[in-house]
C-alpha cells in the first residue's frame, strides 16, 4: 500500500468558499498515468494535479481532469505553485514545467501572476447568427471577433453585448458539440463589459462539454490568458482588467489579466489554503 499527501485549496477566491476548487499532491513519485487519472476521477474536481521533480524547473506539474490530462491550466498553475513555494521553499518566484512549456509564477503574499505563453489563433468559422443558436441567446447580443486562441489550451473566445448577454448564455449541448478546438474539445468563453462601473471590468463564463453535459467553470485562469491572445489580436493592448466569473453557479472568483504593449500577459488571483489529507492506494 502507498499513501499520498494532498493539499486542497480555491485559487481565484476572495472568500474561503469562492473562486476554483483544487487538488495538489504533494509528490507524485510513484504514480501511473492511469492512477492519476482515476485519483482526479475519484476527487471530481475541474482539475487535479500532481507535482513531480524537474530538472529545468522548480516543479514538474501534471493537470488531470476527471477525463482526460491538461497541457496547460490557470487555476491549477497558481494552486500548484503556492504548494510548491511550502514544500520546496524556493520563496515566491517558481516555475512549472508542464506539457505546455515551463510557466513562470510570482506571487505577493497569497496572490499569484503567471506569466502565460505567446498566443497563437485562428478563425472562427461559425457565423454570429450560429454563436447566438449555440449559446441560446439573440443574435444582437454577439459582436464581431470570435476567435479561437490558444496560449496552451485552445479555447473559442466570443464577445458579448453587454452584461445582461453574459447572465442569459445557456448553451445548447448538441449544438456546442459541433465546434470542438484542435484538441478535439468543445469550449465556449464569453464576455463583456461591467455596464454600471469602469471600463476595466469585465464579467465573464466558460463553458465546456463533460459527460454529454454542459459544465460551467467557477474560474477559468487558461482562457483569461486566452482573452489576453484575443486583445492582442484585436490590437487592444496594453490593457488591464478585473474580471468576475462564476457568481451564477455560487463560486465567484476573481481574476486579473494584464496585457502589455510588448505582448506579455499576466493572469493573476488569490489562493486559499482550505485543507489537507492524504489517501492510500
Amino acid at each position: 500500500m502507498r499513501t499520498y499527501q494532498y493539499r486542497l485549496l480555491n485559487v481565484f477566491a476572495e472568500s474561503t468558499f469562492g473562486g476554483n476548487p483544487l487538488c495538489v499532491f504533494t509528490d507524485a513519485r510513484g504514480l501511473s498515468d492511469d492512477e492519476m487519472q482515476a485519483i482526479a476521477l475519484q476527487f471530481n474536481l475541474s482539475e487535479t494535479t500532481f507535482l513531480l521533480p524537474s530538472t529545468e524547473a522548480t516543479a514538474h506539474v501534471r493537470i488531470f481532469t476527471p477525463t482526460f490530462e491538461m497541457a496547460f491550466a490557470g487555476h491549477p498553475t497558481l494552486g500548484s505553485a503556492h504548494v510548491v513555494r511550502d514544500v520546496v521553499g524556493t520563496g515566491d518566484a517558481v516555475t512549472l514545467a508542464m506539457k505546455a512549456g515551463v510557466i513562470a509564477v510570482k506571487a505577493a503574499d497569497n496572490h499569484w501572476t503567471l506569466t502565460a505563453n505567446q498566443p497563437t489563433s485562428r478563425d472562427c468559422i461559425e457565423s454570429r447568427a450560429a454563436l447566438a443558436a449555440i449559446l441560446n441567446i439573440d443574435e444582437v447580443d454577439v459582436l464581431d471577433g470570435a476567435r479561437w486562441i490558444n496560449t496552451g489550451s485552445e479555447q473559442l473566445i466570443i464577445p458579448l453585448a453587454n452584461e445582461d448577454a453574459v447572465k442569459r448564455v445557456r448553451p445548447n449541448a448538441l449544438l456546442l458539440t459541433s465546434i470542438v478546438s484542435t484538441i478535439n474539445r468543445s469550449m465556449v468563453y464569453v464576455f463583456a463589459p461591467v455596464s454600471d462601473a469602469s471600463q476595466d471590468r469585465l464579467h465573464s463564463r466558460f463553458f465546456f462539454m463533460l459527460h454529454d453535459s454542459v459544465i460551467e467553470d467557477p474560474a477559468t485562469g487558461s482562457a483569461t490568458a486566452n482573452l489576453g491572445g484575443w486583445m492582442l489580436h484585436h490590437g487592444r493592448a496594453p490593457c488591464r482588467f478585473q474580471i468576475t466569473q462564476g457568481q451564477y453557479i455560487s463560486r465567484t472568483s476573481h481574476l486579473a489579466l494584464e496585457v502589455t504593449s510588448a505582448g506579455a500577459i499576466y493572469v493573476g488571483g488569490r489562493v486559499m489554503d482550505i485543507g489537507q489529507g492524504s489517501i492510500t492506494i
